[in-house]
């Protein structure tokens, strides 16, 4: 198919589709308000930007600054690794105007940690021709950085016609999405070949993203953004404030995490769950010494319905959200499972466990980040299907801070059998696999100043 057809045809997709877009935003917006939020800017009028400081937003447009730079991080994962690059860039580029865009709730929250007053935050335009066209024409970013995937084709149409280069940071590839992009090459090869530079986490990653159009000249190895996320000490203390509460009341009691937990994971987790225990109180172990499961679920409309599933499964549950200021009291210590029904607490919970379950792992989604495991020195087990992470997987489990299991059963398994010396090894090659690989956050912004002390390619607006 041409190009130009293809683009045609994908406009018009998505032009017709947006009332059904935006019912979903409304609907998704009974759990998580911020989906009815700001949603012109979903459509590209940002004529009042929103400054960082909602008593700084200014009633008519603000004069551009010496330099914005534009980052857009689509949901919680992303906006979390872009914390090292932000600090790096403001420290290379002083004065600099951070835009952040996101594209989900968790994402949009998340966000507030990056700004600075006088910095602006919305929502990424939605990807049709106007909107996108309206947004660079209203803010003007001197440079913009996509965090891992964000590749939209419109969206990048538009930056070449404004001139805008735009960085691909943090990025990855895995097989299975090139693949995929390979079956609408008239719409994704434009998109790769419009790219002023990627910056890949991995060898691997630049020769998917070469195979899929992007001139080797234009890409750069990085490493990963990850690596170099520290964990707020505040948050580690109060997991390890949680943990001594269970062990106030049991004092030897196995601590399992099911971490970032995805859909279609619940049953077959609650199945081998409740198999291993019901074998243990066979073997004689009291009830008050059985392992405690707490599940994160990784998107919060789901907490309530994994919380139904556990009290299906037959396990009394104590959810976060209930506990008052001081934590766990005794009655939430000696429940079956935990629902960790709060968001931004993740590096608490890695504190609170004795082994985490990699989430999205035992189900064909490709699994979750470990790194910030391995950053709170907890030990991961990951289950067959680690597709977006797959380079970082093999590495963690290689220098023993993480294993792999072949399914839920023999992970469950594993993470009740491990004893406690093999745990602590696991912590300490946590700690090296960490620090061994930081560093991505410096190498990357320094090729994005480089990047933005290139003239500008601008190409035939759409």
């Amino acid at each position: 198919m041409p190009r130009s057809l293809a683009a045609m045809l994908y406009s018009a997709a998505w032009t017709l589709a947006l009332p059904a877009v935006f019912a979903r935003f409304w609907w998704r917006g009974r759990r998580e308000p911020a989906y009815r939020q700001r949603w012109a800017q979903r459509l590209g009028f940002w004529s009042a930007p929103h400054a960082a400081s909602a008593s700084q937003a200014p009633k008519e447009p603000q004069a551009k600054p010496r330099l914005r730079i534009w980052l857009h991080a689509v949901s919680l994962g992303e906006t979390r690794a872009a914390q090292p690059l932000v600090a790096a860039l403001r420290q290379a580029m002083p004065g600099l105007q951070l835009l952040l865009t996101t594209g989900t709730a968790t994402g949009f929250e998340a966000g507030q940690a990056l700004l600075e007053p006088g910095d602006l935050h919305g929502w990424v335009p939605l990807d049709t021709p106007a909107a996108t066209r309206r947004f660079f024409h209203a803010l003007q970013p001197d440079i913009g950085i996509l965090m891992e995937t964000e590749t939209w084709p419109n969206l990048l149409r538009q930056a070449q016609a404004a001139g805008v280069p735009l960085v691909l940071a943090n990025a990855r590839l895995s097989e299975r999405s090139l693949r995929k992009g390979q079956r609408w090459s008239a719409l994704t090869q434009p998109m790769m070949e419009s790219l002023a530079l990627v910056l890949a986490q991995t060898e691997e990653d630049a020769l998917r993203f070469q195979e899929a159009g992007v001139p080797r000249h234009r890409l750069q190895v990085m490493g990963n953004l990850k690596f170099d996320l520290q964990p707020r000490k505040d948050l580690l203390e109060q997991g390890r404030r949680w943990r001594e509460a269970v062990h106030r009341v049991v004092t030897q009691r196995r601590l399992v995490l099911a971490a970032s937990w995805r859909e279609g994971e619940d049953a077959a987790l609650l199945k081998a769950w409740c198999n291993e225990a019901d074998a243990a109180r066979n073997a004689g172990l009291p009830p008050a010494q059985l392992p405690l499961l707490i599940v994160v679920p990784r998107h919060p409309q789901r907490f309530d319905e994994v919380h139904a599933a556990l009290r299906s499964a037959g396990l009394s549950v104590s959810r976060r959200s209930n506990w008052g200021p001081d934590g766990p009291a005794d009655q939430d210590a000696r429940a079956d499972a935990w629902l960790g029904d709060s968001m931004g607490e993740m590096v608490a919970y890695y504190a609170l466990a004795d082994v985490a379950l990699l989430g999205g792992s035992f189900a064909p989604l490709g699994g979750q980040n470990l790194i910030e495991a391995a950053a709170c020195a907890c030990p991961v087990i990951a289950g067959p299907h680690t597709f977006n992470f797959e380079e970082a997987a093999q590495r963690a489990i290689e220098e023993g801070s993480a294993r792999r299991a072949s399914d839920l059963p023999a992970a469950v398994q594993l993470a009740l059998a491990l004893p406690a010396d093999q745990l602590d090894a696991h912590r300490q090659a946590a700690a090296r696999f960490c620090s061994r690989h930081a560093g991505s956050a410096l190498r990357q912004a320094q090729a994005i100043v480089a990047v933005r002390d290139q003239p500008p390619n601008r190409g035939d607006s759409a």
